[in-house]
């Protein structure tokens, strides 16, 4: 399965995104995250995206594009992946069609703003593997200290609401168009985000059942 997993910033896509993963033995490609080390790394790309990261604004395509037509080409992706965060633009998705690449479906995750809102500001990571939290939906046994390697948690600059409300303007302006573009193509498929994030996570492996071998 070649899927896109599409929805505003903090909807849930990186969850799922792992949920989807590990069901179905595929790789699940953030673009986020490789940026995100990329920045904490200090190469030449993570220095060219960091001040759009800031700024909530979206990463230059030719960054971005390169990014995944490497690992596309790359024997972790013969069975298939996961598209997280890519494209983010309609420029982006025709570039994708120009690669050749075949996609099976674009899952839109569908939450509204003010939840966005609520979800991102509550949101903290490891600053020792990465692990994800959030305050209210997935705290840590103990606060502010990671489960898996007792590192501590920190909110990243880009979680602050100002920025998530750039983030969302971006984003409906932007991304959001991409529905109409993959509905065009009958491959979209949208699923409630809902409160629980195992609600969520079944109503997205109900929609994607028709996948399962």
């Amino acid at each position: 399965m070649n899927l896109i997993l599409m929805g505003a910033p903090g909807a849930g896509k990186g969850t799922q995104s792992a949920k989807i993963s590990e069901k179905w033995n595929i790789p699940a490609v953030s673009t986020g995250d490789m940026l995100r080390a990329a920045v904490r790394e200090g190469t030449p790309l993570g220095v060219a995206a960091k001040s759009c990261m800031d700024e909530g604004k979206l990463v230059p395509d030719e960054i971005v594009i390169g990014i995944i037509k490497d690992y596309l080409s790359s024997d972790k992706c013969t069975n298939g992946f996961i598209l997280d965060g890519f494209p983010r633009s309609i420029p982006q998705a025709e570039a994708l069609d120009a690669m050749g690449v075949k996609i099976d479906a674009a899952l839109s995750i569908e939450v509204a703003d003010e939840k966005i809102v609520e979800r991102m500001s509550g949101r903290r990571i490891c600053s020792g593997c990465g692990a994800s939290y959030h305050v209210k939906y997935n705290p840590p046994k103990v606060q502010d200290v990671c489960d898996t390697c007792s590192a501590s948690l920190y909110t990243r600059d880009d979680d602050a609401a100002e920025t998530v409300l750039n983030r969302l303007e971006t984003f409906h302006k932007t991304t959001e168009p991409l529905k109409d573009y993959y509905a065009a193509k009958n491959l979209l498929i949208c699923v409630e985000g809902r409160e629980k994030v195992e609600d969520t996570t079944a109503a997205v492996m109900s929609a994607l059942a028709k996948f399962e071998a």
